[in-house]
């Protein structure tokens, strides 16, 4: 960027420029007729201003806050509700790093922690026919400036809410070192609950979402997941499962759902009962797709929900009926590459499947 000195008139850098160039803040120019021409020349050259991360990462949240309020405006509710939990999920993540890892201040990531609160509220209004109004698609609406001018915002918050309860967020692995010696000692029983003191909204009831408008010719399926078989079943607290249809790399190809918490256990058995309706019809998943189905429980004194184990079921496996699969030991390996059985004994995740065709 070159900034041109007309005739008696020279342009300067508002935001933070020193004279050698170099760009602190900001690109904005004005004039400045007090300023002589001949000291400073006819010409400044500007060094090409370059973005900052945070920058970056206001506008891809920008855009993801855009999509989301697109598909609710054009009533593709579960489009919405996966873009809503995606950026849900990336502003808890800001809020959580720490003050040398964020270019935010501890207010700034309060405010942002707040507008995650809204969009997991909408989420879930959307899941419930009954509580689509509890927060609304306008009161959404009237987040985005305060996004998008997050690092320029200073006024109270429009709505009464609070930031999410503070989740820690393991990386793939770590999660299994700090349960290593809380299982050798008592199993999951002697461990913790989930990573929340508190749960999201939505999360002891689940996020199951409805069954999705038939399609002539295509198939819709529906799990039924009966129960699961584990050695310790009993002691697991707050047990639930999460299901999530990944393609050949593990990428989502649907949104994420959660069973409600299970109530029922006995023996070495945590029952569930519970309908999940995959939210994609079968003839348009990928070839190489797999539905997962991740165990997870809270562990009281790690004070997070760990992942116990996971099964999954290949395309291959979708047939009307029972199917019994085998448990996996955690980290989740959506990408199927290595894989280890969690127990020699005959304890399974017991499904039973349900193909609804025009």
């Amino acid at each position: 960027i070159a900034c041109r000195a007309q005739p008696r008139r020279v342009w300067s850098l508002v935001g933070g420029c020193d004279w050698s160039g170099n760009v602190t803040r900001g690109i904005v120019c004005k004039p400045s007729p007090n300023v002589n021409p001949v000291s400073l020349g006819t010409i400044i050259y500007v060094h090409h201003f370059k973005m900052t991360d945070i920058n970056k990462t206001i506008q891809k949240w920008h855009a993801s806050f855009r999509k989301g309020t697109d598909f609710d405006s054009w009533g593709q509710l579960v489009e919405a509700i996966d873009e809503y939990q995606i950026l849900a999920r990336h502003l808890q993540k800001e809020v959580q790093s720490t003050a040398n890892s964020s270019e935010l201040s501890e207010d700034q990531k309060k405010t942002i922690g707040k507008i995650a609160t809204c969009l997991e509220l909408r989420s879930t209004a959307l899941q419930t026919t009954q509580s689509q109004e509890d927060f609304k698609l306008e009161d959404v609406k009237t987040l985005e400036p305060i996004l998008k001018n997050i690092l320029s915002y200073n006024k109270d918050f429009p709505f009464d809410v609070q930031p999410v309860p503070i989740r820690k967020i393991l990386a793939p692995g770590e999660e299994e070192n700090l349960e290593f010696e809380e299982e050798e000692e008592g199993g999951a029983g002697a461990g913790t609950p989930d990573l929340f003191t508190t749960r999201v909204p939505g999360a002891v009831e689940g996020t199951l979402l409805p069954r999705l408008p038939s399609e002539p010719g295509m198939a819709l399926l529906t799990i039924k997941i009966e129960k699961i078989g584990l050695k310790d079943a009993g002691q697991c607290i707050d047990p639930y499962v999460t299901v999530s249809v990944k393609d050949i790399n593990g990428v989502d190809i649907t949104p994420v759902q959660d069973t409600p918490v299970a109530t029922r256990k006995e023996d070495t058995y945590v029952h569930f009962a519970v309908d999940v309706e995959i939210q994609k019809h079968i003839e348009k998943l990928p070839k190489g797709a797999a539905i997962f189905f991740e165990f997870k429980h809270y562990k009281p004194k790690k004070k997070f929900t760990s992942t116990k184990c996971f099964a999954f079921m290949e395309m291959d496996e979708i047939k009307a009926g029972e199917i019994v699969i085998e448990l996996y030991k955690k980290p989740t390996d959506f990408k199927r590459k290595k894989l280890h059985l969690l127990t020699k004994k005959p304890l399974y995740l017991h499904l039973h499947q349900t193909l609804h065709k025009e």
